[in-house]
């Protein structure tokens, strides 16, 4: 067998392992709807030991579930959550928040992925990365799925921490949606700092001077 041959037949019986040493991440966001709090993404390597059956979209999962599942994925996996706050939200918009915190969870990452897979059909501005959006990809790619309960948790218990200190607004039920609940809340009691001003409910609340 001579060098040139040695060398391709090495070449080509190892590009699969090759592609097996992918490092794929996945990345998905939480909170766009919300009245209030800042929007949370997270990205997500999961090890190859992790049980991927056990994973779905977080919003399928009851709290209990979700939270047993982020504490089994952070155990199993390299991840990192990115934030954008109230303010950031109010100034370049919900959608480009969204992207911004993916774009800051995907750079927190201890270990740079070769490839990212991003829940819907929008990418952050990220520059040396090869990004790939997925639509409803938290309900198909396991990695988005672990990075949309982690995502979910996090904020959760971020309002919830937020609803002890802002009583009355019931955020530790509704997490800052707009339910009937929360909006007579608003009118009772006035938008407070963590609403978003420029969300349409806040916004016409505030200018009727409810």
């Amino acid at each position: 067998m001579d060098f040139f041959y040695q060398r391709n037949y090495f070449w080509l019986n190892n590009l699969s392992s090759f592609h097996k040493m992918k490092i794929l991440a996945g990345v998905d966001e939480v909170g766009r709807g919300s009245l209030i709090g800042p929007v949370y993404a997270a990205a997500v390597i999961l090890n190859k030991s992790i049980n991927k059956k056990m994973l779905k979209d977080s919003k399928s999962l009851t709290q209990e579930k979700r939270i047993f599942l982020s504490n089994y994925i952070k155990k199993n996996s390299i991840w990192a959550i990115g934030k954008a706050s109230v303010k950031e939200i109010e100034k370049i918009n919900v959608l480009q928040a969204s992207l911004l915190a993916m774009k800051r969870a995907i750079k927190k990452l201890k270990k740079k992925p070769s490839h990212v897979l991003i829940d819907g059909n929008k990418i952050p501005d990220l520059k040396n990365y090869n990004l790939k959006t997925i639509i409803k990809g938290d309900q198909k790619i396991p990695s988005i799925s672990a990075a949309s309960i982690i995502a979910k948790v996090a904020r959760d218990k971020f309002i919830t921490t937020l609803a002890k200190k802002n009583n009355g607004y019931n955020w530790d039920q509704n997490f800052g949606y707009g339910t009937k609940k929360h909006l007579d809340a608003i009118k009772k009691l006035g938008v407070n700092k963590h609403h978003r001003k420029t969300f349409s409910p806040i916004y016409k609340l505030k200018i009727h001077n409810i």
